[in-house]
Parts: structure tokens; C-alpha cells; sequence
């Protein structure tokens, strides 16, 4: 099948007018991508994470681009319109956010955050305000404001659920994009967009064992589908 797009992880497929095939793979960057390596198996866990979190969320009235899964590497999806930016939603100081505002790792925050950046690699994602993202015309500020609610909604229910399983759920990022004008969860939810620290130990469970070359990343992908899937 002849591709669409290949991202950093990803590659798309066009399957007809509506829908997308989206294959995960195992390359791993860091740093707008000026680190690059290998996890083994990493585009499995990402799918079939992904794919449990879209459907959970789907079960508690969010709507995503999700349709089903279709391989272990593989989803299909609905076509969109991606929005240009990443969502940012924050509950405690970790990564770019602590050493910005010289914050300790780990310190919560009084409430959650919510942070855009502008996706644009040759930019490196900088950060974009509300009344910026109006007045570039990135989104329509009903859109600003859906995008801004349904991240809320997203972090309460993902920080339950993986607080259920042994995880404390640190920050994430989202992509959102529109389907016949309606606003939909879109692009990946899995531990490559995503800060979680295992409750009892602090260990990170997630691609920051990648970027700060703290080995063990492989098994900890593999232990984060093990407690997702285990319900």
C-alpha cells in the first residue's frame, strides 16, 4: 500500500476517502529529533496502548479518531484535519517545564496546565499562547476552547486509570484534529507522549528512559502494556 506520510513513529496508509491505516514503528527520537535509536517492540506497545486508551476514553464520551485495531502494529483511524499544534497538560514539574522555571522534578502543581505548542519540527515546537494561536488563525477560539475542555476531561480520566494500575500519570501531550468540523481526539496516546512514574518507586515508565539514557526502556514499554491491558 502506498503511504500517505511517515513520521517520526509512524507511518500512514490511505485506505479510501474517510479512513487512514496508521503503522507503529519501533524508531525512537528525542530532542526534535537530534537523538535517534531503536525500541524492540515499541510500535506494539504503542498501538495496542493507544488503541485501549482511545477506546476507554471513547466509553466515557470522548470522541476520537479511533476506528479499530487492525494488526499488532497496526490502527485504523479516520481521516482529519490535524490541527498545528500539541497539547500540553501537566500535574506535576518534569522535563522542559522544570528546568524552565527551575521547578524540582516531581513538585505538583496547585492545578493542572495546560500548555500549546505550535507542531513544527524546524521551529522545535516552541510554545504558543491562546491569543496567538487566534490571531494566527490556528484554531477558531469555540475550537481553542473544546481542545482546552476536552484535555481536562482526557487528564482526569487517564490519571485514574493509570493510577489504578500502579502509575502516576506526571504530563502528556495531545493532537486534535476535525472530521466534518467536529473536533476530534486524534494521533497516538502511549508512553512516547507521555510521563509515568511507577507509585512505588518513581521510576519513569516511559520514553524519558530514552532520552536521559537510563536504560531498561524496552522492558519498561512492555511492563506499561502489561498493566494497561490487564483491566
Amino acid at each position: 500500500m502506498e503511504k500517505l506520510y511517515e513520521g517520526k513513529a509512524k507511518v500512514l496508509f490511505p485506505e479510501g476517502p474517510d479512513t487512514l491505516r496508521v503503522y507503529f514503528k519501533d524508531e525512537a527520537t528525542a530532542f526534535n529529533a537530534q537523538k535517534r535509536g531503536l525500541i524492540p517492540g515499541k510500535g506494539v506497545v504503542n498501538n495496542k496502548v493507544s488503541a485501549t486508551l482511545f477506546r476507554y476514553l471513547e466509553a466515557h464520551g470522548v470522541k476520537t479518531h479511533f476506528l479499530e485495531e487492525v494488526s499488532d502494529r497496526e490502527m485504523r483511524v479516520w481521516r482529519v484535519e490535524i490541527l498545528p499544534l500539541e497539547v500540553i497538560l501537566r500535574f506535576k514539574a518534569a522535563g522542559s517545564f522544570a528546568k524552565r522555571y527551575g521547578v524540582k522534578e516531581g513538585t505538583p502543581l496547585k492545578t493542572p496546565l495546560v500548555e500549546f505548542s505550535l507542531k513544527s519540527d524546524p521551529l522545535g515546537d516552541p510554545l504558543i499562547c491562546p491569543e496567538a494561536i487566534l490571531a494566527l488563525g490556528l484554531a477558531a477560539e469555540e475550537e481553542l476552547s473544546q481542545v482546552r475542555t476536552t484535555t481536562l476531561k482526557v487528564g482526569e480520566l487517564l490519571r485514574d486509570f493509570f493510577a489504578q494500575r500502579g502509575l502516576d500519570l506526571v504530563d502528556f501531550k495531545l493532537e486534535f484534529g476535525k472530521r466534518n468540523r467536529e473536533i476530534l481526539l486524534a494521533d497516538e496516546i502511549s508512553p512516547d507522549t507521555m510521563r509515568l512514574w511507577d507509585q512505588k518507586t518513581g521510576e519513569p515508565m516511559d520514553k524519558d528512559r530514552f532520552r536521559k539514557d537510563l536504560g531498561g526502556v524496552e522492558e519498561a514499554y512492555q511492563e506499561v502494556l502489561r498493566r494497561v491491558l490487564r483491566g
